[in-house]
């Protein structure tokens, strides 16, 4: 089952997370068939890292905690906070050739809310007949038994402003009134 980890940085660690970037490197690549999504999120010129994202297949809860947990960057105090939420992934699109290393500008949009009653039946809200070619991920948030959504994740081929338009109305149609989104830059992880 999949999980949404993200983990922000404590203030000021940019050198130590090149200090312990293979071990880190090396750690995700135990889950590289189990990693849906991974990459770091970045201040908003896109020059620093803020945190690290990850949407993880593994078993139940206690194994999403302990991914987390057993991080490398978090074992050695560099996350001040991480969280780990069960996710239904809606949308994932590989990327376009070339997007790994271009410097076309990503964003990771969230939102959370209070749990809404979900139809954990075949009609899962749907992003639209044609959503937008810029969406490459989308993951609804679930409480652990997936009766209730508590939030959204998506991955946007754009800058915050534009991204966010984007996925505001999904993100709307979720709890049937006004979601506030949050909006950081993002960059797909892992060896180049």
């Amino acid at each position: 089952m999949p999980f949404y980890v993200h983990a922000q940085d404590r203030p000021g660690v940019g050198t130590e997370l090149l200090d312990l970037a293979e071990a880190h490197w090396s750690y995700m690549d135990r889950f590289a068939d189990r990693l849906i999504l991974r990459g770091p999120t970045l201040s908003d010129d896109g020059a620093e890292h803020t945190g690290s994202v990850h949407v993880v297949n593994v078993a139940d809860r206690d194994d999403a905690e302990r991914f987390a947990t057993e991080e490398p960057y978090w074992l050695a105090g560099l996350y001040r906070h991480v969280t780990a939420v069960r996710a239904v992934v809606l949308l994932q699109r590989e990327p376009a050739q070339g997007s790994l290393t271009s410097e076309a500008p990503t964003t990771l949009i969230t939102g959370r809310w209070s749990p809404e009653p979900r139809d954990v039946g075949d009609n899962d809200p749907q992003l639209g007949v044609r959503p937008d070619s810029r969406l490459s991920f989308v993951a609804v948030l679930v409480d652990d038994d997936q009766s209730h959504t508590t939030g959204v994740v998506s991955v946007v081929s754009a800058l915050p402003d534009e991204a966010l338009r984007i996925v505001q109305p999904f993100a709307d149609r979720l709890t049937g009134e006004p979601v506030a989104l949050t909006a950081q830059r993002w960059r797909r992880g892992g060896r180049s």
